[in-house]
């Protein structure tokens, strides 16, 4: 269960990384920066959930994170050259965090539920 937590925290972060990165320096779509930038403000927000290992977080978030994997899908196929790369990154990411933060959300109820089973 530790290591579902890791995976999701760690691909999350380096979702908001790339976001952040992509929009501001790597490939803009304006020089010098683009206010798309701001698209991590919602991940900022769940942040602190994630982190902590929170279910009721990750559960929300497997929502919200679908939404970044439209965009990372969308900018693939419409973006040409290292924006287009960094979208496939984006798609990678926003999978494995899905899957990971699935697992983790099914891992801790599992859990819960066999403590609940066991007699006192």
């Amino acid at each position: 269960m530790r290591i579902l937590h890791l995976t999701a925290a760690s691909t999350f972060c380096m979702l908001a990384l790339l976001c952040v990165a992509w929009e501001l320096w790597l490939a803009p779509l304006r020089p010098g920066g683009s206010w798309l930038a701001l698209k991590v403000l919602p991940l900022l927000w769940i942040a602190p959930g994630i982190l902590r290992g929170k279910l009721y977080t990750f559960r929300a978030s497997t929502m919200l994170i679908l939404i970044y994997f439209a965009e990372g899908a969308v900018r693939a196929y419409s973006d040409t050259g290292f924006s287009s790369t960094l979208a496939l990154i984006e798609v990678v990411l926003t999978t494995v965090y899905f899957v990971s933060a699935i697992a983790y959300v099914r891992a801790c109820r599992a859990v819960r539920s066999a403590a609940d089973a066991t007699p006192a």
